[in-house]
């Protein structure tokens, strides 16, 4: 099972503890928001988990292990950070292709991957042409080519239009149907409140809140919820 688990996460930057103490878990079949102001130690946190940042003290784990661990990371772990690192003067399909001859994964994936983020019209369009939209589903189109059975995403909204966010909730739910675990990192309230199965609230390092969207809200908006327990505190 790829469950996620933050057990005990610290970072320190010098004097700046920017996750302190972090214990809370994404699950397989399940889509779990993980929210929180700027500055909340979100961003810090996905670092660790995918190796990007090494973790003062505890751990952050992908199916038990650490990102280190995985041998074939692509084929296990589908990550969104950033939309930018695209070579705009190649192609769709030769930004992909890149990808997968480094990490042997089939080149036939590449049209299946640009066909379900609905970029298969302009897989031969050159990137620096791409809207952020347009890059955000290509980073989508990345995450994917491994087909794996994690997905780490930070802000996978950003640059969408709402026709674009509406078919991101159902892109994820379809992933998460699937059995896959899904992390979402984001700070568009309203539209999570509509996506996440599960609720992970951080505020200042450290965790303010976890449990189902249910369980968290209360009756109440994610929004009204979130105001309470960050702002309110």
């Amino acid at each position: 099972m790829s469950t996620i688990e933050f057990k005990g996460l610290v970072k320190k930057y010098r004097d700046v503890t920017a996750v302190d103490d972090l214990w809370a878990e994404a699950k397989p079949g399940r889509i779990t928001g993980f929210l929180g102001p700027n500055g909340a130690g979100k961003s810090t946190a996905l670092r660790c988990l995918l190796g990007l940042a090494n973790p003062t003290s505890g751990e952050s784990l992908i199916g038990g292990r650490p990102y280190s661990g995985i041998a074939h990371p692509l084929q296990e772990v589908g990550a969104v950070l950033d939309s930018s690192g695209f070579n705009g003067s190649l192609t769709a399909r030769q930004n992909l292709k890149i990808i997968c001859a480094a990490s042997g994964i089939d080149y036939k994936r590449i049209n299946e991957v640009l066909e379900l983020v609905e970029l298969g019209n302009v897989k031969g369009k050159r990137t620096k042409g791409f809207s952020l939209g347009m890059r955000q589903r290509l980073s989508l189109a990345v995450a994917l080519l491994g087909d794996p059975q994690v997905m780490v995403l930070d802000e996978p909204a950003n640059g969408l239009d709402p026709l674009g966010i509406v078919w991101l909730r159902k892109f994820l739910r379809d992933l998460a149907d699937q059995g896959r675990t899904i992390l979402v990192s984001s700070h568009q309230l309203a539209e999570m409140q509509h996506t996440v199965d599960d609720v992970i609230i951080i505020n200042h390092g450290k965790l303010v809140v976890k449990g189902t969207i249910a369980e968290v809200t209360k009756g109440k908006s994610l929004e009204e919820a979130f105001m309470n327990l960050v702002v309110g505190a």
